[in-house]
């Protein structure tokens, strides 16, 4: 029921002003109560609000591509004063996660605050989302998240209100996973959706892991695969797939929980989140603030299933750009890395996951680690090699003689000859591979290797099947082949780029079903040796 003494109440000091009284950028009437009937203003509501909408489609920049870049921002950090509070251990002086502030000797407070807009089409997901990207920066510290409070711009007046309830819903229900107790929050009318929440934990100042301790030997574990940004600026255009978002969604609904208790369990002391600044842009303020050289290896980084094939149809957001114009100060690629590599390198994440430095032999335990707690897409994706004023080199990883990952070396067994076993090498399991000419002609027996490495470097390298569907197909070949070393390898190969244990085991069983009983036997008596 329109209350029309209200609304010529309202429309009256509009019209009188020249300017509508709630949005002065609009005269009065305006195109909605002339189209509609509907003056905002007094109150009044569109009927028939759809609950069901994409939100991506609301928004410019989606997830956390929609931070000010880190030019700008240093731009307009550089004129504020610096914290010189005895109680601040960490600040945004040293560009770190969250503030970490001194109570006491027993009690240090982490903090921080992170908003940004729909990186997903589903309302509760989004909301999920937010609060799993809220508390990394908490985790990246070493901390337990306690309490949070919600932030929320939303155009109430022209979507429904049900929408808003549901963010709000998946994000207080991600808190509670995360132990975390929403105590309030605050709400905006905005043109565009954004959620999130301010934070606060704890941390125990011994145990405290900062950005700037970073030292050569350490090596660098990523726990979640990259490419959010690319398929989320794909699903702005309708050109992603359903798979690729419901992979990029549980990765990035994913708590970064599990990851930072393993490495504050082992004493890790530098890490950091990967998120708005991409893998280069967050790895540069490790660098910088350390003042060490990293490599990383760009053969290494795990990928999500189809962010290669959309860089190469040109699904390159504007956020991938701003992140390099920063970033690539610090960075020198190697000749032989794609153009699409690196774009994915600078691909602003949304709730990514952790970047960690820590020691050389504690590296592959911190990997075992986090995979037997369901951290599947974990990897070492590069080292620290020297002190200098910050730099990032990227390359392929020179211990890699052949396209795949190499073995991990098991603790306390001794590698054969001071050599890692190669994932796919035809003299280590002759038996499936392609035999080589007369070995004793070393010469010859080095041509035949470096050939068959090439050989092998373009059959698996990413084109019209994706590298997620070669290395199922390679489980299931191997599998045929009755080659142990072989299956292993392509199973780690698998995880490491992210493909579940579900889609493992359908290669596997796909393979068990021509190759019959025998292959069957073969494979049970693998798990019996495990």
């Amino acid at each position: 029921m329109i209350d029309l003494e209200k609304r010529k109440r309202i429309m009256q000091r509009s019209i009188k002003l020249g300017h509508c009284i709630c949005n002065p950028k609009q005269s009065c009437p305006c195109e909605l109560f002339n189209e509609k009937n509907v003056c905002l203003c007094a109150g009044e509501r569109l009927e028939g609000f759809p609950e069901k909408v994409e939100l991506t489609k609301f928004v410019e920049s989606v997830g956390c591509a929609s931070k000010i870049n880190q030019n700008d921002l240093k731009r307009v950090l550089a004129g504020l004063p610096e914290i010189t509070n005895p109680r601040v251990l960490v600040s945004a002086n040293t560009c770190d996660d969250a503030g970490v502030y001194k109570l006491n000797d027993e009690n240090v407070l982490v903090q921080s605050v992170d908003v940004f807009t729909p990186c997903v089409d589903d309302p509760y997901d989004f909301g999920q989302i937010a609060a799993a990207n809220s508390v990394s920066d908490i985790y990246a510290m070493g901390g337990k998240p306690l309490t949070a409070l919600s932030i929320i711009g939303f155009p109430i007046e022209t979507l429904s209100h049900k929408i808003m309830n549901q963010i709000l819903l998946g994000g207080i229900d991600k808190m509670k996973e995360a132990g975390v107790v929403v105590i309030g929050g605050h709400s905006i009318k905005d043109e565009e959706i954004k959620f999130g929440f301010a934070v606060t934990g704890e941390v125990d100042p011994s145990n405290l892991i900062t950005n700037d301790k970073a030292k050569p030997g350490d090596v660098l574990v990523l726990t979640k695969s990259l490419g959010t940004g690319v398929i989320g600026f794909a699903s702005q255009l309708g050109k992603a797939s359903p798979q690729a978002l419901r992979a990029i969604s549980q990765s990035m609904a994913e708590l970064n929980r599990i990851p930072s208790e393993i490495m504050a369990e082992m004493g890790v002391t530098t890490a950091t989140d990967v998120t708005g600044f991409g893998l280069l842009g967050h790895l540069s303020e490790i660098v910088d603030q350390s003042g060490v050289t990293a490599e990383v290896y760009a053969d290494r980084v795990p990928i999500f299933d189809e962010v290669l094939d959309c860089i190469k149809k040109g699904m390159i957001s504007g956020a991938i750009e701003r992140n390099r114009e920063y970033a690539s100060r610090y960075v020198s690629v190697a000749k032989d890395i794609s153009g699409e590599i690196k774009d994915v390198l600078y691909d602003p994440q949304t709730s990514g996951g952790l970047l960690i430095a820590i020691k050389e032999d504690e590296g592959e335990v911190l990997i075992s680690r986090l995979k037997k707690a369901g951290i599947e897409q974990a990897a070492i994706i590069g080292r620290i090699v020297s002190k200098s004023k910050g730099k990032i080199l990227v390359k392929k990883d020179p211990k890699r003689k052949s396209p795949y990952i190499v073995i991990p070396k098991e603790k306390g067994k001794p590698e054969a000859e001071g050599k890692p076993a190669l994932t796919h090498d035809p003299e280590a399991h002759p038996e499936c591979c392609p035999s080589s000419p007369d070995l004793s002609h070393e010469r010859e027996a080095a041509k035949m290797k470096e050939k068959f490495s090439e050989f092998m470097s373009k059959v698996n390298r990413e084109g019209k099947i994706s590298a997620r569907n070669k290395v199922l197909m390679s489980i299931a070949l191997s599998l045929l082949s009755r080659c142990e070393p072989c299956l292993k390898t392509h199973m780690d190969k698998a995880r490491a780029l992210g493909v579940s244990e579900e889609e493992i085991n359908e290669a596997l069983w796909m393979a068990i079903s021509f190759g019959g009983a025998p292959v069957l036997m073969f494979y049970n008596s693998i798990k019996e040796n495990k």
